[in-house]
């Protein structure tokens, strides 16, 4: 009696449980998936009853279909189900399963679930309740999973986690390719681990290579420098090396800069980045960038460097500051003082424009920190219409005024300023010696003092008291140990000629035009950037300026003293031979 009592409960039990997934008397009826079109399909074989602690079949349940509970254990082509309660189609050679439900794969994967639903015609199953599917390299958790036998595929679309022991993988929509061992995953996807945090969506995981391969946005974040980061459209990410290939809108961050191009390839362990095509290396804590064709950088020494046709810009607040060569390089070091400055070199064939200040060299290097320009090989600086020349100049520049405060330069200095800048004439101030400082003012120099063999060649001029007109007095030479230069108003005038100071004036009637100008006079018309474009030009050829020699006062006086030879000589006695 007590046997039959306890039946009966539990059949009641059992059927209003599976009242929730059929009615009792009611047509079988499956769930859209079941009938999706289907490509490999196999001939289709039974599913075979292995075990069931009780079986039935009556016509006032489940359609007359089979009803097993306890135990039940169901097999198909090497696919194994087993549940607390099972009803099976037989005709539809289809199996509803539910409480603690497990189906094991042929290939030893295994679905846990609250309840399965499995299509022995298709090959087909969904798991629902706390599904967990586990296999050799991961974990997958969702609320509902769809299972195909035939491509060995696994789906979900309403949430869920895969684990793979290192990755956390939290994604909308997933699907994995048991066979290949690559996740699918779509939405609002993210892959943590506890290195790295991946945000995308839609990312293809391959967990044998433990490979992804990125489709639309997708952030790969440093958790230990969550600052330093890399985007991409479109790439592919090797999570053991930590190698990431990108080929679609991408950029790295690193240090506060951005590195972006057309493809790119970053190591995260070892901080070595590469990128090709429209290269742009930003740095808005220097308001400055850099442009070019190919770059690299070196996340842990915090630099970098850009070829192909490579220019930088420092921005300012009224101007600008461009430079160019032929490569780039931009880094941060820590002085003496453990003070990060900021410092950019160009090597070869180096140019650099700012509205008030043009330079050309073999090289350069600029303490963006500090503001210090140094030109090396060759170099020419130019401000308004003065130019120095020299074996080494540095350059100070003040960032806060954007202007010149100075100029430094060692070796061979040669300052030519134009006597007039309105005229044409060929008429040039000069100084020069081996060491020389020249102190702007309003962006045009003010002061030089040159020392060690110092020479000058000026051009002095007086202010006639009748006419207030200046009236040229001639040309001075001026030979000292030291001499300081000052100019203003254009003219320049020598305040000091200091040890074994040398200085004689000549009327414009009594100097040679040779006499003029230094050996060493070079003044550059052709090869100066008149724009910020002609830094990308090995020379802009410009129009060279040709500018008119005055030497009518000296001619006048030479042919005066040679007619005055020559009507000398013709005055002379002339002895005659006997």
């Amino acid at each position: 009696m007590t046997k039959k009592l306890f039946i009966s409960f539990f059949l009641l039990s059992t059927l209003f449980v599976f009242g929730q997934i059929t009615s009792i008397n009611g047509n079988l009826e499956k769930d859209p998936f079941f009938e999706q079109k289907q490509e490999g399909k196999d001939e289709p074989v039974k599913v075979k009853i292995i075990h069931a602690d009780l079986t039935q079949k009556r016509q006032d349940l489940f359609d007359g279909n089979t009803f097993m509970t306890g135990n039940v254990h169901l097999e198909h082509k090497g696919s194994t189900l087993k549940a607390d309660t099972v009803i099976f189609y037989s005709e539809a050679n289809f199996a509803k399963a539910i409480g603690n439900t497990q189906l094991q794969t042929s290939d030893g994967n295994l679905i846990t679930a609250g309840e399965i639903q499995y299509d022995g015609n298709s090959q087909r199953g969904i798991a629902r309740k706390n599904v967990v599917l586990t296999d050799p390299k991961q974990t997958i958790k969702t609320d509902i999973l769809y299972y195909d036998r035939i491509p060995n595929t696994a789906y979900f679309n309403t949430g869920g986690t895969i684990y793979n022991g290192s990755n956390t993988i939290r994604t909308k929509t997933a699907t994995y390719n048991i066979t290949s061992r690559v996740v699918d995953v779509t939405g609002n996807v993210n892959i943590d681990n506890s290195q790295y945090q991946v945000q995308g969506t839609k990312i293809k995981q391959n967990q044998n290579t433990n490979t992804a391969e990125f489709y639309g946005p997708t952030t790969i974040i440093n958790k230990s420098n969550p600052s330093n980061s890399v985007y991409t459209e479109k790439g592919h990410y090797k999570m053991n090396s930590k190698e990431v290939y990108l080929s679609k809108n991408s950029r790295i961050y690193y240090n506060g800069k951005t590195l972006k191009g057309d493809a790119m390839y970053y190591n995260q362990n070892t901080g070595f980045g590469t990128a090709k095509g429209n290269v742009l290396l930003d740095d808005p804590r220097e308001n400055r960038f850099v442009r070019g064709s190919y770059g690299e950088i070196f996340e842990n020494k915090d630099s970098a460097m850009i070829t192909g046709k490579p220019y930088a810009v420092k921005i300012f607040k009224n101007d600008s500051l461009f430079f160019s060569a032929e490569r780039i390089i931009a880094y941060q070091k820590a002085d003496s003082n453990r003070m990060k400055k900021s410092f950019l070199k160009a090597y070869h064939k180096a140019r650099m424009f700012k509205s008030n200040a043009q330079a050309r060299a073999d090289s350069l290097s600029f303490n963006e920190t500090d503001g210090e320009l140094h030109l090396i090989r060759k170099p020419i600086f130019w401000t308004g219409e003065r130019q120095v020349t020299g074996d080494v100049i540095k350059a100070y520049l003040n960032t806060q005024s954007e202007s010149i405060d100075s100029l430094k330069v060692i070796g061979n200095a040669l300052a030519i300023s134009k006597v007039d800048s309105i005229n044409l004439k060929d008429e040039f101030n000069q100084v020069k010696g081996k060491q020389m400082i020249a102190y702007y003012k309003n962006n045009n120099i003010h002061l030089i003092k040159v020392t060690e063999n110092a020479q000058a060649i000026n051009y002095v001029e007086s202010q006639n008291a009748k006419t207030k007109n200046m009236d040229r007095l001639g040309i001075s030479l001026s030979s000292c140990g030291e001499i300081e230069a000052l100019f203003e108003e254009q003219k320049l005038h020598i305040v000091a000629c200091n040890i074994g100071a040398n200085t004689d004036i000549y009327p414009m009637s009594k100097i040679a035009p040779e006499k003029r100008k230094f050996p060493e006079f070079n003044w550059n018309t052709k090869d100066r950037p008149r724009k910020w474009r002609d830094i990308f030009l090995d020379s802009p050829e410009n129009v060279e300026i040709i500018y008119e020699t005055d030497t009518t006062l000296y001619d006048q006086a030479e042919n005066k003293r040679r007619k005055e030879e020559e009507k000398k000589n013709a005055n002379k006695i002339k002895r005659v031979k006997k």
